[in-house]
């Protein structure tokens, strides 16, 4: 959700460059449960105060999906002490910037002011947590926003649902199988009381972790932490309910039409364990291996010396739970999905049953180093990955230590996951097409 009102100096927002050095924090708990993450960088005169809820799409009723991102948009309608309409206005007023995010497993809410504007960071934050005004105006106009939102960004582009229809076909029983978004209709028979209810149980201190981050002093920081999250009542406690999804055994085959594309498209899925496991990051680097970059494996094979396809590409799409590897291709000319697909096929075996090269193994350490310092390359980035290493791995110093068990998979890991995980029987093979013409009698 893109909500920034005005954009600071390039100075400011490129402040707290982060090299390879290491990042410190300080972190503590407030009596109601609420997790306090404190990052000190004088670099550059700004600060960033955030929140992460531990609340994402997974944590729907399957028949009302879509509330979490709902929430992304009804947090900003306003507060007992902030009247609608106003949240932006004292941000932009103030010289600084917010926005919002939502996933399967959090939501994360930020502001970046100038340093001397920390309270007010904090305040509104407060604000967002203990005095929401959640009330049928606020919900019927973020419907409206959704409902647009929806049209844009998936049924109007191109390719627009295929996460989507990947996701449904990939998980049976695990909340996984919807979008962030939801539906539409779930929504709309959504009553103000059920809002209020999910606002109630999710929104609260101890389902959350705040951090700040930038040039300020700690001692007052944590006075006005102290005084503006200290006094929030705690939540109920909440149980994480676990979703087991049976191995997949026998490739899936699924068809999807889509009105706004001419160019069919390849689609395989495998599913994955969770982004905490070394595994998963094995396949991180497989990913990287495979379609990272011009002069990545699959690309220059496809798309440069045999020109089959248009586009080729290879991600992760990590989560808490579980995962999924995907790997997407555009076929060119006379080429088809299937010709793309064997292509592939012949990389993945190869990867299975040979061990890489060293000089492409030193290109991934060299990936790993960039994609470390890049993730960090800046205070806000570090606020939220601050968030993200306590809320859903549970461990805040992987900020500084990921980088090395990156560094400490071998090539006979990457032979290995690749054959655990990467086989024809355990995967999704979409046809993603453009619709098809009906027949005139």
């Amino acid at each position: 959700m893109k909500k920034s009102i005005m954009v600071l100096s390039t100075a400011l927002m490129l402040g707290g460059v982060a090299s390879a050095q290491k990042i410190a924090f300080e972190e503590y708990n407030l009596d109601n449960g609420m997790h306090v993450i404190l990052h000190n960088d004088s670099s550059a005169p700004v600060v960033i105060t955030s929140v992460m809820y531990h609340v994402g799409a997974k944590d729907e009723n399957p028949e009302r999906t879509g509330f979490a991102h709902f929430f992304e948009h009804l947090l900003f309608e306003g507060t007992e002490n902030i009247k609608r309409g106003e949240w932006f206005k004292i941000v932009s007023s103030n010289g600084g910037i917010n926005n919002a995010n939502t996933s399967d497993d959090r939501t994360y809410y930020y502001e970046v002011f100038p340093s001397n504007n920390l309270e007010l960071g904090l305040w509104m934050e407060s604000e967002r947590m203990m005095h929401p005004v959640i009330n049928q105006i606020g919900v019927d106009t973020q419907n409206s926003v959704i409902k647009e939102e929806k049209r844009t960004v998936f049924d109007n582009k191109p390719y627009g649902n295929f996460i989507a229809v990947v996701k449904e076909n990939m998980f049976k029983n695990h909340p996984y199988r919807w979008t962030t978004i939801g539906s539409m209709n779930h929504l709309d028979a959504a009553t103000l009381e059920e809002f209020k209810a999910f606002n109630k149980k999710f929104y609260t201190p101890n389902n959350a972790v705040l951090v700040v981050a930038g040039d300020f002093e700690k001692k007052q920081a944590k006075e006005w932490i102290r005084n503006y999250f200290g006094t929030i009542p705690r939540g109920q406690d909440l149980k994480k309910q676990i979703f087991i999804e049976e191995p997949i055994t026998q490739t899936i085959k699924a068809t999807y039409e889509d009105p706004n594309i001419q160019i069919p498209m390849l689609v395989t899925s495998f599913r994955t364990p969770s982004m905490k496991t070394r595994d998963a990051r094995v396949l991180e680097m497989i990913s990287s291996l495979l379609s990272n970059g011009k002069s990545s494996i699959l690309y220059k094979k496809i798309v440069d010396d045999k020109k089959m396809a248009l586009q080729i590409g290879a991600f992760t799409y990590s989560q808490e739970d579980y995962g999924m590897y995907i790997i997407y291709g555009l076929p060119l000319g006379e080429n088809t999905t299937a010709s793309i697909l064997k292509e592939i096929d012949e990389e993945i075996v190869t990867l299975q049953t040979e061990l890489i090269s060293d000089k492409d193994y030193e290109k991934l350490q060299n990936i790993i180093d960039n994609q470390f310092v890049n993730h960090n390359a800046n205070v806000e980035e570090i606020a939220e990955n601050l968030a993200k290493y306590y809320l859903l791995y549970g461990d805040i110093n992987l900020i500084n230590t990921e980088v090395e068990l990156f560094h400490s998979i071998t090539r006979e890991e990457i032979r290995d996951v690749a054959k655990k995980y990467l086989n024809p029987n355990q995967r999704l093979i979409l046809d993603y097409i453009p619709v098809k013409e009906k027949v005139q009698n």
